[in-house]
């Protein structure tokens, strides 16, 4: 048998899947999921090969769960909105399916899962997309040990690169995230936050001076007391934002 996660917050949606997959015996639903969450927790309780995926849901969005995934399954995204469709693919899903679809383009969707096998090596490729998407734009979400952490982008103070991962800093304390500073360069808005250095982007509200530091160089002074060099690229962008 092959087990199967719905994970989608429309109910006509998953009443369809459910109506469409009783046809292939071989696909086993092992349970229906309205959320992010609570699918991110069937995941991980049921170990599926295969699961249908909504993009846009409540608490968190498709992609955000699979990036939270060290083995994600295989995965048929489902969404109304084809905004997401390059994406997708470019992640290596097994396939997309835009609402609202067919039971033949359904089918085609599990015939074509079937002939590919469990995919999970390409869809760990989602793990490492330096797409930006409508979320990432206002949150970072992040594993803390057991648990999952939400930080609002206006939380952050700076990041920091360190090597292919990320030092988040808010009033919390650091946070490590398995992205690259140039994704989230980016992703976040540009008129907010600045790479004031190769290895630093900073939320400009954090800022209360700029200071002169060695020969041509600068510091930053944050509200926190840190301070950031300035390198000689990121004070044009710098005076740029700050209109100075």
């Amino acid at each position: 048998m092959i087990k199967v996660l719905i994970i989608d917050d429309e109910p006509l949606a998953t009443e369809l899947m459910k109506e469409y997959l009783a046809d292939f015996p071989q696909f086993e639903i092992q349970k229906v999921c309205y959320d992010g969450f609570e699918g991110l927790k069937a995941i991980q309780e049921f170990n599926p090969d295969l699961i249908f995926l909504d993009i846009q849901m409540p608490k968190l969005t498709g992609f955000e769960l699979l990036e939270l995934l060290d083995n994600p399954p295989s995965v048929i995204f489902t969404t109304a909105f084809d905004a997401f469709a390059l994406k997708a693919f470019d992640a290596h899903a097994v396939d997309y399916l835009l609402k609202p679809f067919s039971k033949s383009r359904f089918s085609k969707s599990l015939e074509k899962y079937l002939q590919l096998g469990n995919n999970v090596e390409a869809i760990q490729a989602v793990k490492n997309e330096e797409t930006s998407n409508h979320e990432s734009a206002n949150r970072v979400v992040l594993k803390v040990k057991n648990e999952i952490k939400i930080i609002p982008v206006h939380d952050i103070k700076y990041l920091e690169a360190n090597d292919d991962y990320v030092n988040i800093y808010t009033k919390e304390g650091k946070f490590l995230k398995n992205k690259t500073l140039s994704f989230y360069e980016k992703t976040l808005e540009s008129s907010q936050f600045v790479r004031v250095h190769r290895s630093f982007l900073v939320n400009i509200s954090e800022i209360t001076k700029i200071e002169p530091y060695e020969k041509e160089g600068y510091l930053l002074k944050l509200k926190g007391g840190e301070s950031i060099p300035v390198s000689k690229s990121g004070l044009p962008k710098l005076k740029a934002v700050l209109g100075i």
